[in-house]
Order: C-alpha cells, then sequence, then structure tokens
C-alpha cells in the first residue's frame, strides 16, 4: 500500500502526536497491540466498526516504511 500517508494521521495535540487512523484517536500502536495480543484482524473490525480492512493494512505499511527507515547498512 503506497498510499498509507492519506490514512495515517499524525497531529501534535492529538494521543501525544502518536500516528492516528484517519484523524481518529485510534492509533497504530492500538491496532498492533489487539494483534500481538491474539486478536485477528476480524475482531479487531468487529469491535472497532469505524475501522476498515484498508486501515489496517495502512497500518501494516506505516510500519513497514518506519523499519525501512531506520535501518543500518553495514559494510
Amino acid at each position: 500500500m503506497n498510499n498509507y500517508r492519506d490514512i495515517i494521521t499524525i497531529e501534535q495535540g492529538k494521543r501525544s502526536g502518536q500516528p492516528c487512523i484517519r484523524g481518529m484517536r485510534i492509533t497504530v500502536y492500538d491496532v498492533f497491540e489487539y494483534l500481538a495480543s491474539g486478536m485477528t484482524v476480524a475482531e479487531v473490525l468487529d469491535d472497532f466498526p469505524e475501522l476498515t480492512e484498508t486501515d489496517i493494512r495502512a497500518c501494516f505499511a506505516y510500519a513497514a516504511d518506519k523499519e525501512k527507515s531506520q535501518m543500518v547498512v553495514y559494510n
């Protein structure tokens, strides 16, 4: 997903500037915490009907991009 920037938003006054989904108060971290605790994507979507599957994919794309930007190349 190349356009996660249209979905993941960062606002200084919202959730302490953490990356949120579409300006809501649900953060990328929240989504990953739910998934890491054992919830499935379907369960997260069921618990948070305002989220979409595209929102979840945007969280993964955001995290992958952030991880890539922090990669260290060793020679």
